[in-house]
């Protein structure tokens, strides 16, 4: 869309004002309204926000050593939107969103998550390829003032469980399209009030963009209905946790061609496809605090069906990377370490950055997992372990080289900040007693 294409649409369909809407780091929406009639200037010469947005905590605490606070004097950037991103969010009443990145001193700043995920799709495209993918999600829904999960049991896919949902997910399913998110399924999952909905995947960064106005539809949508959802990992910690499975293939550039599978391989996925599943696995101690980036996030390794190590397997729901082969269009990759609580953003961005090395490098594909990935005797040996506590996480992602530089020291600084300071709170809390203390944190805004 034109800037002129999005004043039309705001004139056609009555919006009486247009979030100016970010990520901040945890993949929180931060926004400004501003009302339709100042929109074309707004626009056109940008909105002021604070730049230590990146740096902030859930509940927008600020955390000094990020780079972009005290180091910077606490100074705004100037925000400009992505015109195509414009949509009507139908159950927020006349109400529009588009989406924003921040500039600093003319430059757009690299550690924002958004900018780094569009800077790896323009590296793959660079290689000849794009990317197709979908974020599958699975969140807690409780009763907004009780706090207690709609139900009791984990009966999975019970279609009972779902009836006390009805009106909810009827306007989900109505609302979530016109904002551009195309809802395919909806389920109930293995959780007391956990519930899945999935959607169509899109090509490059819209994915992203898709996922985050999900999950803050998603929790928007729940507040009209009497009840609060929340994407925390994991909100109670005998039960099952939540995740973000990031469902992706590669195309050609053109986005017309898939190039995963391959008729004559022995196991129906191409070199390209092997070499970008090889990378990811090779990395993948490293982006596991990407892919799961809260202290709560990383409570969930190893639970119920929750990868604990760097394997493959094909249809394997046990193993890190679950390969689907099925024709030209129908394969595709899982990558199953994404944690619910994780910025979908720098999911898509760690994903195609290890994966773009595993194709640079021609990685070869170690042997796949057919039996259980939590069994260490159907583990092939030397396999990886994923890291499970923020120190050893961060850890992981500093030493390695490859997914450092894609990123970039400006994120790392920030991003390692920011991390550091949740596991401080946490030790800080259980050293009080405060055993439930993430839950107060992370779930009403995460």
């Amino acid at each position: 869309m034109s800037l002129n294409q999005v004043l039309e649409e705001i004139e056609e369909k009555g919006i009486t004002g247009v979030r100016f809407e970010q990520t901040d780091l945890n993949g929180v929406a931060r926004s400004k309204l501003i009302p339709s009639r100042h929109f074309k200037d707004k626009a056109t010469g940008g909105v002021n926000f604070y730049l230590g947005h990146i740096g902030m905590d859930v509940q927008a605490g600020v955390i000094p050593g990020t780079g972009f606070a005290e180091e910077v004097g606490y100074c705004d950037a100037v925000m400009f939107p992505d015109y195509s991103s414009f949509k009507e969010l139908p159950w927020a009443e006349k109400t529009a969103r588009i989406l924003v990145e921040p500039t600093y001193k003319g430059e757009y700043v690299a550690a924002h998550p958004r900018v780094a995920a569009r800077r790896q799709l323009e590296k793959l495209k660079d290689l000849g390829y794009s990317l197709f993918s979908a974020h599958e999600h699975e969140f807690y829904v409780v009763d907004k003032v009780t706090k207690k999960p709609i139900n009791n049991d984990i009966n999975i896919r019970s279609t009972l469980r779902m009836f006390p949902l009805r009106r909810f997910v009827k306007q989900v399913m109505e609302d979530m399209p016109v904002a551009g998110v195309d809802i395919e399924q909806v389920e109930s999952e293995y959780g007391p009030g956990q519930v899945e909905i999935s959607y169509k995947p899109a090509f490059g960064i819209r994915s992203a963009d898709n996922a985050f106005t999900f999950k803050t539809g998603i929790k928007e949508i729940a507040l009209l209905h009497g009840f609060q959802a929340s994407f925390m990992s994991k909100p109670f910690l005998n039960q099952s946790g939540s995740c973000t499975h990031f469902c992706h293939s590669l195309y050609q550039a053109d986005e017309k061609t898939p190039v995963f599978y391959d008729a004559n391989s022995p196991i129906g996925l191409s070199e390209v496809g092997q070499n970008w599943a090889a990378g990811i696995l090779a990395h993948a101690p490293a982006i596991e605090v990407l892919m799961a980036p809260t202290v709560n996030c990383l409570k969930r390794v190893g639970g119920n069906f929750c990868p604990e190590n760097a394997t493959w397997g094909m249809d394997n729901r046990t193993t890190m990377l679950r390969i689907k082969v099925n024709g030209d269009k129908g394969t595709y990759m899982e990558n199953r370490a994404g944690a619910a609580g994780a910025n979908c953003y720098l999911v898509l961005a760690a994903t195609v950055a290890a994966g773009m090395d595993g194709i640079i490098n021609k990685y070869r594909l170690p042997a796949e997992t057919t039996g259980c990935a939590n069994n260490p005797e159907d583990v092939p040996p030397k396999t990886a372990d994923l890291p499970n506590n923020m120190e050893a996480a961060l850890e992981a992602l500093v030493n390695d080289e490859v997914i450092r530089n894609a990123f970039g020291e400006d994120f790392i600084k920030c991003f390692s900040a920011v991390k550091m300071h949740e596991a401080k709170l946490e030790k800080q809390a259980l050293a009080k007693g405060q055993k439930n203390w993430d839950f107060d944190f992370y779930f009403e805004y995460l």
